[in-house]
């Protein structure tokens, strides 16, 4: 069942999306050559503690971190280490906070200092793919159309959709109904009201879309060994539009 949120309960989940982002862009102040995604991990959580919320991701199903952090070939899910950043890598970070008992949830991959042609295109695309499912996010339509039009999007750039992990319901819990592929044919689904709540996460790869999980159980990289990007926004459907909770 897909619960559509009441103005109070909106309210709570415009103050967790508005917290995610503004941590988000801290840690994305800090992604720099030589900096360490367990530096991040750490602030994140001093973040929440100093704000009063509660990190989504730690404890969750066991894992065991306030962020996920995916550089390069890892897809979702990585786990932060005290590894350097080098330059031209990229690093997704996956990040979410509990707030009076609502989620926010959003994502960003961001180049660490100069980056090749290949993963800007990569970034940018990812990006746009976001951007264009976020305008399907509109009432009367159908759940697949968001779908479709990050597919659509991706394959005409050349890269790949993954499977394996999809975006999803958000309020009361990480994960609520429905389910949000990256992929499939317009007009199926569920039809979109005003109130639905949606974590919308295209994971994009360079290469095949086959990926695999590494020997920690959580870590998902691509098959193939090449780049992947991974955005995210809580959107809330309105009469007015997709209205984007985990912007500043």
């Amino acid at each position: 069942m897909i619960i559509l949120k009441s103005l109070h309960e909106l309210e709570r989940m415009r103050v967790a999306g508005r917290i995610v982002a503004e941590i988000l862009e801290l840690l994305r102040q800090r992604m720099v050559p030589g900096a360490t995604s367990g530096e991040l991990d750490r602030l994140a959580e001093d973040e929440c503690q100093r704000r009063g919320v509660l990190p989504a991701f730690k404890g969750y199903g066991g894992f065991p971190y306030t962020i996920c952090a995916s550089p390069n070939e890892k897809v979702v899910h990585g786990f932060p280490n005290n590894e350097p950043l080098c330059e031209g890598d990229i690093l997704s970070i996956d990040f979410g906070v509990i707030y009076d008992g609502f989620y926010g949830d959003a994502a960003i991959t961001v180049p660490i200092g100069t980056i090749d042609r290949e993963r800007e295109k990569l970034l940018r695309v990812t990006q746009q793919a976001l951007d264009r499912a976020i305008e399907a996010a509109v009432p009367g339509g159908r759940l697949s159309d968001i779908s479709h039009a990050v597919q659509d999007w991706v394959e005409k750039a050349g890269f790949s959709v993954v499977r394996e992990f999809v975006g999803h319901g958000i309020g009361r819990q990480l994960h609520e109904a429905p389910q949000i592929p990256n992929f499939g044919p317009a007009g199926q689904g569920p039809r979109l009201k005003p109130g639905m709540t949606l974590a919308i996460e295209p994971m994009i790869n360079v290469g095949k879309h086959e990926v695999k999980i590494l020997a920690d159980g959580w870590t998902a990289v691509t098959a193939d060994g090449k780049p992947s990007a991974h955005f995210e926004h809580t959107v809330l459907v309105t009469d007015n539009g997709p209205e984007i909770l985990t912007r500043i």
